[in-house]
């Protein structure tokens, strides 16, 4: 149970991100603010946001758990991937974006090290400085040899030749809301504030790209009918270019939760993929907890690849999660493990489709880097983008 002197902090951080955003939203125009900038105050607000003001996240005494805290197993898989990306390079580092707990990084490390590919760098972009203490303290319970590979970024490097890594990182980026009028037309998500509350406005979209993006949706049969809402990732782009700018050769690998266009629009998915996640618990109301809970989005892969074929990467794979960390040598790696009945309870979750196996998809896109990938050799599902 939180501490009662933690609840106080916490009710603290959420009464002033609510004075933070209410004031935006009154200096905004027709006090509307766009869905996607109370997202990001919600989460990355500078000392106040979800994700910036240092309640727990990860682990059972968090809010959620992601797969590197599940097991072992999914960080040595990966490991296995950027070994492979290393072979081909000749070298490389390797740059994980928002990296949690450290778990994942530790995982890799650990693993690289087993297979004589450890990186002279492992670079952690992590935007939140209480994320990044956590991660410090982590990952300086390694070997000494391993923890004084760690590094902390503030900003993408230079000329970057090696593996990238994210993991749960595309989900949590601000998202437009949309919603297709009575007549059609495309109406954007407002946030406001009455009555001592966040409430919804559709109106007429007014962010820059959003309705040409929704349009491109229906020119393909998607997001026609009214009544229908989503949301779309209209910052793809601008994070892509900004990652192809930094890298010269690399291989990026992306996991997260999500589906290709067709499914992600699909005529019955007609109120969008919108979660928050509070104390191990799912509900779809962004307002309910302001600062205290996280709030994400499905991905779109089809939008990640083309965005980043648009900048300048090619892809080099699209499949499930379970897929991936077969052709990864899961199955070598519980054979060998000393207790493989424990890790054999640890990969179920891993892999089966009602757990995360198909629920979760890597997407892999390369620059100056040729394939093909054992990640995605199992069954690569690009052509479904």
């Amino acid at each position: 149970m939180p501490h009662r002197a933690d609840i106080t902090h916490a009710q603290q951080v959420s009464t002033a991100l609510t004075a933070r955003i209410t004031a935006e939203i009154a200096a905004s125009a027709d006090t509307l603010l766009p869905f996607d900038r109370f997202m990001e105050l919600a989460l990355y607000a500078p000392g106040l946001g979800y994700y910036v003001a240092g309640a727990p996240k990860f682990g059972p005494g968090g809010d959620f758990i992601t797969a590197p805290e599940y097991s072992p197993l999914f960080g040595q898989c990966l490991a296995a991937q950027c070994a492979e990306a290393r072979a081909r390079l000749g070298g490389g580092d390797v740059l994980e974006f928002g990296a949690g707990s450290g778990a994942l990084a530790a995982q890799v490390l650990e693993r690289l090290a087993a297979l004589d590919q450890l990186p002279e760098r492992y670079l952690i972009l992590e935007p939140s400085p209480d994320l990044q203490a956590a991660q410090r303290e982590r990952l300086a319970t390694l070997p000494a040899p391993l923890a004084a590979r760690c590094h902390w970024l503030e900003r993408l490097p230079e000329g970057f030749n090696g593996v990238v890594i994210g993991n749960e990182v595309l989900d949590a980026m601000p998202v437009h809301r949309f919603a297709i009028g009575a007549t059609g037309e495309v109406l954007e998500v407002f946030v406001t504030r009455e009555d001592g509350q966040f409430r919804e406005v559709k109106a007429a979209a007014r962010s820059p790209g959003l309705v040409e993006a929704v349009e491109a949706l229906q020119a393909a049969g998607l997001a026609r009918t009214p009544g229908y809402s989503s949301e779309i990732n209209l910052r793809l782009g601008p994070w892509f270019a900004a990652l192809d700018g930094a890298l010269e050769r690399a291989l990026v690998l992306l996991a997260d939760y999500g589906y290709p266009r067709p499914l992600y629009y699909h005529p019955e998915r007609d109120m969008g993929t919108l979660m928050c996640h509070h104390r191990h618990q799912a509900h779809d109301d962004p307002y309910r907890h302001p600062g205290l809970q996280d709030i994400t989005a499905h991905v779109d892969f089809s939008a990640v690849a083309e965005a980043a074929t648009r900048a300048g990467f090619e892809l080099a794979g699209f499949t499930t999660q379970a897929h991936f960390l077969i052709g990864c040598g899961i199955d070598a790696l519980l054979a060998a493990a000393p207790d493989p009945l424990d890790l054999a309870q640890q990969a179920k979750q891993l892999l089966l489709p009602d757990a995360m196996g198909e629920r979760f998809k890597v997407i892999g896109l390369t620059r100056g880097l040729d394939g093909p990938w054992r990640g995605f050799a199992e069954r690569d599902l690009g052509d479904r983008l």
